[in-house]
């Protein structure tokens, strides 16, 4: 890895939301839009690069409210970016999220014929983002944003997904969400593991050097620099089933926490087992970087305290021994709440669709968000488990258990069912705010 050396970022080209943290609580709402008429999708761009907020914004003119815009291959192509332009993107963002399913595990339920529409279809070209502490705000902040769209004919909204945070922080399964973020060289904003060094901007930024020195940039420069990738994932998280699983393979409340906290690496509370192995720690759950500052190798390699299958050790597995350069395959993650909580306790399915809107931000497509998922989170050779999938998350037929690792004996666990299913997702680029300006000013 090359050394550690300080990078000046263009935060102001830069969208906040490629480096900021959401507030908490929050709502946001994704809104996809279709563009019919090439000039007014460039109208649509010109418009948004006065809508986004940048980076270099601790606080935008409308506070902890911004707006983001994506836009998906198909939409730079809708927008009449050159073709040899287009050839210079990731691979895996031309091919788009519904081409890669069978890497992703989104196979069965979850494969893109049965995905909401328009997702992973022809027609999501733009993906607006907006983000404020609250739904009152959050209507301020479309507001703001619908003079970008408005009265544009050629420009057509197709799907809207209202999302929230709860002031507990916790999504369906009950436990506390987006712990866990990287530090990025010149960003300013600390990680929340003290003990990581901050990775190169290159790795979430385009147009900067990443942890093996090379520079990823999308061509014309004035396109692809201080952009970024973003994965858009709508999850449906099946709670019931979540709960009878902790439930039937339990012996009793406090048996079923523990097997929680097993599966996740966590207790709900957000208390990582590797600092609290016996029990909740709700103080340390809400400490935004006690909670988070920690390692594997020295102190739990063989996962006797945080089993080296449970979700949080999958998604960033830290310096423990595991195929594949951990700092290669960092991520920033973005998760949102969306439909009605189950109420606490029911067993039974209500019919409601809720979930998790998720969201990955990296420069690099593949070796993050497709690695992650398809070696870290959809396998288990990487860690020495054959099989396995990640016990919350993975693409489960019922043929695979999980195990809890013990001495003198594992704890088996009955074999995993479905808990997430993929409702559509998008691959969308997150263009500078000197890009949004570019594309609104292309001529054919």
């Amino acid at each position: 890895m090359s050394e550690h050396t300080n990078v000046a970022l263009e935060l102001d080209d830069i969208q906040r939301g490629v480096l900021s943290p959401r507030p908490t609580p929050y709502a946001a709402t994704y809104l996809a839009f279709r563009i019919d008429d090439r000039a007014h999708g460039r109208e649509l761009m010109r418009r948004a690069s006065t809508a986004v907020t940048s980076a270099a914004d601790p606080v935008s003119p409308l506070g902890e409210t911004w707006v983001s815009v994506a836009v998906t291959c198909r939409g730079l192509e809708a927008l009449g970016v050159p073709r040899a332009s287009l050839d210079t993107f990731a691979w895996e963002f031309r091919q788009g999220m519904a081409a890669r399913a069978g890497t992703l595990g989104d196979v069965g339920e979850s494969s893109p014929e049965h995905w909401e529409t328009p997702l992973g279809g022809p027609d999501a070209h733009v993906v607006f983002t907006a983000v404020a502490p609250d739904p009152a705000q959050l209507e301020v902040a479309v507001d703001h944003a619908r003079p970008a769209y408005d009265g544009l004919s050629g420009v057509t909204a197709i799907w809207r997904q209202d999302c929230y945070a709860l002031p507990t922080e916790t999504e369906h399964f009950g436990y506390r969400d987006g712990v866990s973020q990287p530090a990025v060289e010149g960003n300013g904003i600390p990680g929340s593991n003290q003990l990581e060094v901050p990775l190169k901007a290159g790795e979430f930024v385009l147009g900067y050097r990443d942890e093996i020195g090379g520079i990823q940039s999308p061509r014309p420069t004035v396109l692809g620099r201080n952009g970024s990738y973003a994965a858009f994932r709508k999850l449906h998280q099946k709670v019931a089933e979540f709960r009878r699983y902790l439930r039937d393979n339990s012996t009793g409340p406090e048996d079923e926490e523990l097997i929680a906290a097993k599966i996740m690496g966590r207790w709900r509370s957000g208390a990582p087992l590797a600092l609290a192995p016996q029990a909740d720690d709700p103080a340390l759950g809400a400490d935004p970087y006690r909670r988070n500052t920690f390692l594997y190798e020295s102190d739990d390699p063989e996962g006797f305290t945080t089993p080296g299958g449970c979700h949080v050790r999958r998604a960033n597995p830290r310096d423990a021994a595991v195929a594949g350069e951990v700092r290669l395959h960092r991520m920033i993650r973005r998760g949102a709440v969306y439909g009605p909580p189950l109420p606490e306790g029911v067993l039974e399915d209500d019919g409601a669709d809720r979930g998790l809107m998720f969201a990955f931000v990296g420069a690099h497509l593949g070796r993050q968000f497709e690695f992650v998922q398809s070696q870290w989170m959809n396998d288990g050779v990487f860690f020495g488990a054959n099989d396995a999938k990640d016990p919350v998350t993975g693409s489960h037929d019922g043929s695979t258990g999980f195990t809890i690792p013990r001495r003198p004996l594992h704890r088996r666990l009955a074999p995993l069912p479905r808990f997430v299913v993929t409702r559509g997702g998008e691959y969308c680029f997150l263009p500078s705010l000197t890009a949004l300006r570019w594309l609104g000013e292309l001529h054919d």
